[in-house]
């Protein structure tokens, strides 16, 4: 209960705020590392150009991590992977982040134009550690239980995983934001698409139900679907 009257003592400082131009002053954006270092760099500089009165602080943690510091006040909204229980929260989706599965040099599945869930079945797969979203996500976007393939959880970070799958170590699931990232570097690592199956994350902002900047969280949701979509030119 604390923490929830503190959220909402934020809330008071926020009315000011809100009376201000369109996403000016101090805005406090929690994100999870498998997607901050990704998405962010590139667009800001674009969201700097729209919102010139915007200043933007940043603080990169694990959902859980973010999700009680967005309830404490500490943060204004934050950008995370969905599903997420995120009770007395907003939630807004932005867009699909599509999985892509990464492969060592010489897989059998190499062979393949594309793959098939069902293809995940047996192979060694490098996941991230606990506490990291992305795991479960990806599981559940290829309907697999973990009694179904010989999971490794060992990455502290994608960076890790790119590394652990060049060295033969097992295949990844990787998202399409960290692979439009060029994190493969010169690697020139197999990546194979998914064949008529949508294996995908949600990618979504979150925000206190009680927070008055209602007007500029939502001009934020909508800059960066817009400019997600115009980066992907497959999908405008």
């Amino acid at each position: 209960q604390a923490r929830i009257l503190l959220g909402v003592m934020e809330a008071f400082v926020a009315i000011a705020q809100a009376s201000q131009e369109p996403l000016s002053g101090d805005l406090r954006l929690g994100v999870i590392p498998t997607i901050g270092p990704f998405l962010l760099p590139p667009m800001l500089t674009e969201l700097r150009a729209a919102y010139p009165q915007l200043r933007l602080y940043l603080k990169e943690d694990l959902s859980d991590g973010l999700y009680h510091k967005l309830l404490q006040g500490e943060l204004d909204l934050v950008l995370l992977a969905l599903p997420y229980p995120l009770a007395e929260m907003h939630v807004e989706p932005l867009f699909d982040d599509e999985f892509v599965l990464l492969l060592s040099p010489g897989h059998p599945l190499e062979q393949a134009r594309e793959v098939r869930q069902q293809d995940l079945k047996g192979q060694r797969l490098l996941l991230l550690e606990e506490g990291h979203c992305l795991r479960d996500h990806a599981l559940e976007a290829c309907r697999l239980k973990t009694t179904e393939t010989d999971l490794v959880y060992q990455g502290t970070s994608l960076h890790t995983l790119v590394q652990m799958v060049a060295n033969g170590l097992g295949i990844t699931l990787l998202p399409d934001l960290a692979l439009r990232s060029e994190i493969l570097g010169d690697s020139h690592l197999p990546i194979r698409h998914f064949r008529r199956e949508k294996v995908s994350r949600s990618i979504g902002l979150a925000w206190r139900q009680t927070d008055p900047r209602l007007g500029d969280y939502q001009a934020l949701a909508k800059f960066i679907t817009r400019w997600q979509l115009n980066r992907d030119p497959l999908h405008r």
